[in-house]
């Protein structure tokens, strides 16, 4: 079953054109959308939630087409983003009480467990919390409300190293429970990898890789070549970029595999090392053999 579709959607704007973005989101699945700032990601989750129309493709979630069947789409939806507008003058628990009166699946019983795991008190106020305990409390009252599809758009933007890690290790801890689908959007790869079970780079308003997230990490690789004097490198299927100096080549690969190991050896070249890549540097990797193959 899938939570979320699309189709060849594309939206122009004067100086940005998010073109051709196809994406699957099966149930129970937690995708993290990664791409640079600008590259998009806001605009994809403003058109999966019927904020935005799209000008071409088509968008389905749990069966709504939208933009026609956002209202009844909406109910199924937890959006939590770093900059969550709550009302500073009241506390988290006017703000819990104001939640459940508009959202009839509000359970109060998972929303008090989850005071307890984030560490916080309903009679504060939120002026009174820290930005880390604000974006916690954002996630409580979305979560409380048991949407079927969660979206997160770049949640820990702006915490500090030790904030980042409390609303991670807040946030793995409820994901290890609980059913939920979940498209979670960051420039951050680290925070990403630790939660996502798919990925999808984005790039300039384009797809430029989707894929489960372990066949990422098995598939690509680095593979340091020293290359002797009149040997010649050659383009194995799969290789993604290369970078030369002197008599040494460092090569990326999406598809590695013992036989392109052995069509380097069978050039002449020797292979020094083979190194995996962190999530972070496939990424970069992507970013730069798409930008090099768009400039051909």
């Amino acid at each position: 079953m899938t939570a979320a579709t699309m189709q060849g959607v594309k939206k122009t704007y004067k100086h940005f054109t998010l073109d051709d973005i196809s994406l699957e989101l099966p149930v129970g699945q937690i995708m993290g959308l990664i791409g640079p700032n600008g590259a998009g990601k806001s605009t994809t989750i403003r058109i999966l939630m019927g904020l935005v129309h799209q000008d071409a493709g088509e968008v389905r979630v749990f069966g709504h087409r939208m933009p026609e069947g956002e209202v009844a789409a909406k109910a199924d939806i937890g959006y939590v983003s770093e900059d969550m507008r709550l009302y500073g003058g009241q506390t988290l628990k006017w703000h819990m009480g104001f939640i459940a009166s508009i959202f009839p699946g509000w359970d109060q019983a998972y929303a008090e467990d989850l005071l307890r795991r984030f560490d916080l008190t309903a009679e504060q106020k939120i002026k009174g919390m820290s930005h880390g305990q604000r974006v916690k409390a954002s996630l409580l009252l979305v979560l409380a409300r048991m949407p079927r599809l969660l979206i997160l758009d770049e949640p820990t933007t702006g915490l500090d190293p030790v904030a980042r890690q409390e609303v991670l290790a807040a946030l793995m801890d409820v994901l290890a429970d609980e059913d939920r689908t979940i498209l979670f959007s960051s420039h951050n790869t680290q925070d990403v990898e630790q939660l996502s079970d798919s990925i999808t780079f984005i790039d300039r308003g384009k797809v430029i890789a989707s894929d489960d997230k372990e066949s990422f990490l098995d598939r690509w690789r680095r593979i340091r070549l020293e290359v002797p004097n009149g040997t010649r490198v050659p383009t194995i299927a799969g290789q993604e970029t290369m970078q030369i100096s002197g008599h040494i080549s460092v090569v990326t690969t999406s598809n590695f595999s013992e036989a392109s190991a052995r069509a380097y050896e069978a050039s002449g070249a020797r292979i020094m090392a083979v190194e995996h890549m962190t999530l972070e540097e496939i990424f970069l990797s992507n970013v730069s053999a798409s930008r090099g193959r768009a400039l051909q």
